[in-house]
C-alpha cells in the first residue's frame, strides 16, 4: 500500500529529503519520536527574543538592552515549552543555554541596525498550492528597502557554512522568493541570511532565472517524494550527518533488519 504523501512541503523538508530519503521517511511520514534539539530549542528562544524587537518596538526603541528584555520574556515562555522541559537540563545547563543566548542576540547588533529597518511582516507565513503541491514556509522578516523593495531576512543560529556549501544553505530564503513572487505578485530584490554565531551575513540577489531555479529543484523534489510514497522505497544515504542521525540504528546502511528500517510504521499519517 502506498504511503500517504506528506501535507506540505516546506524549506526544511526539501533539505532533509535532500540529506536522506529514508530519514525523511522516518521523520516527516511515519513521525517516529526523536529528542529536542537543544540547537533547534535555542533557535526558537532567540528568534522569539528578535521578532518582539520588531513587533513589541517601534524603530527609534530598538536597542540591546530591550532586545535582551524580550529574551527575558521568551526565556519565562519557554519554561513551559515541552521540547524545552524534555532537554531536562541542570541548573547550571539551563544558566550556561541562556547565557548563550544572549550572546547570539548581542551579535545580531553587530549585522545590522535595528531601528534602519523597515519590516512590514515578521514571522510571516506563506503558503501556495501548484499541481497539487503545497509549498509552504515562515518568512522571520520581510522588510521593504531604501528604493521600496523587498528583502527577505532569515536568522541562523547556527555557524555559517563554508564557501563549497554556501549556494545550498541559500536555498531555503530563494524559495521564499519564489513565494513572495507568487502570493505578493513581486519578487524581493534580495534574501540574507543573518548568521548570528560567527556573526555574518550572507546574501544573494533574486532573480527571475534563480526563482526558476528554484521552482524546478521543489517539483522535482515534490515528484521524487512522490514517487518514492507509491513505491515505499526510501533510500539511506550515507555520509558525516550519519553520525548526529537519531535513526542510524534503524538504518539498513548500518545493519538494521527490514523490520527495524523502512518497512516499519508504514500506515503512520504524513505532516
Amino acid at each position: 500500500m502506498a504511503l500517504e504523501l506528506p501535507r506540505t512541503l516546506t524549506p526544511s523538508k526539501v533539505t532533509a529529503f535532500t540529506n536522506c530519503p529514508l530519514a525523511f521517511r522516518f521523520s516527516v511520514i511515519e513521525h517516529r519520536p526523536e529528542p529536542p534539539s537543544p540547537h533547534a530549542v535555542k533557535g526558537t528562544l532567540v528568534h522569539a527574543a528578535l521578532e518582539g524587537l520588531f513587533w513589541h518596538h517601534e524603530a527609534g526603541q530598538r536597542s540591546e538592552a530591550v532586545a535582551q528584555k524580550e529574551l527575558d520574556r521568551a526565556w519565562g515562555e519557554l519554561q513551559r515549552d515541552p521540547e524545552y522541559v524534555e532537554l531536562h537540563l541542570s541548573e547550571s545547563d539551563a544558566e550556561a543555554f541562556l547565557k548563550d543566548a544572549r550572546v547570539l542576540v548581542a551579535n545580531y547588533f553587530r549585522l545590522e541596525d535595528p531601528n534602519a529597518v523597515h519590516a512590514i511582516g515578521v514571522e510571516l507565513g506563506v503558503e501556495l498550492e501548484d499541481n497539487g503541491m503545497r509549498l509552504r514556509g515562515i518568512i522571520d522578516r520581510l522588510d521593504i528597502g531604501p528604493d521600496g523593495e523587498l528583502i527577505v531576512i532569515d536568522y541562523k543560529t547556527g555557524r555559517a557554512p563554508s564557501a563549497r556549501y554556501e549556494q545550498g544553505r541559500m536555498g531555503g530564503v530563494q524559495t521564499y522568493a519564489l513565494l513572495c513572487e507568487r502570493i505578493l505578485g513581486r519578487a524581493p530584490s534580495e534574501v540574507r541570511l543573518l548568521h548570528l554565531r560567527d556573526p555574518v551575513v550572507l546574501s544573494a540577489v533574486a532573480t527571475p532565472q534563480t526563482i526558476r531555479g528554484q521552482k524546478a529543484r521543489t517539483s522535482a523534489v515534490w515528484g521524487a517524494i512522490e514517487r518514492a510514497c507509491a513505491t515505499e522505497d526510501f533510500r539511506p544515504k550515507t555520509g558525516p550527518l550519519c553520525n548526529y542521525c537519531h535513526f542510524k540504528p534503524s538504518c539498513p546502511a548500518f545493519g538494521a533488519g527490514a523490520g527495524a528500517g523502512a518497512g516499519a510504521g508504514a500506515g503512520a499519517g504524513a505532516a
